[in-house]
């Protein structure tokens, strides 16, 4: 299921389904989904993936490379898995 939500947000925000917007949504739906899936936050009740990083993670989808997917992928699940 991890692995559609990646593929899911990658094509929010590199596919530009909708006029304006299409980072933050596929942020939200991110967001949305890591909560939903109890994958949030950490043990302590921190979260796992801050503003910053939030940000980072979008901005590094939207600019990257079709052919770099698989690694964007990888690294955010490597992320969040370390987390």
């Amino acid at each position: 299921m991890l692995w559609v939500t990646m593929f899911t947000r990658n094509a929010l925000i590199k596919d530009h389904p909708f006029i304006d917007g299409n980072k933050r949504i596929g942020a939200f739906l991110f967001i949305l989904f890591l909560q939903k899936n109890n994958m949030l936050y950490r043990a302590n009740g921190e979260a796992k993936i801050n503003d910053n990083a939030l940000v980072a993670l979008t901005l590094m989808t939207a600019k990257s490379l079709p052919q770099q997917k698989d690694t964007v992928i990888a690294l955010i699940v490597n992320m969040l898995v370390e987390g």
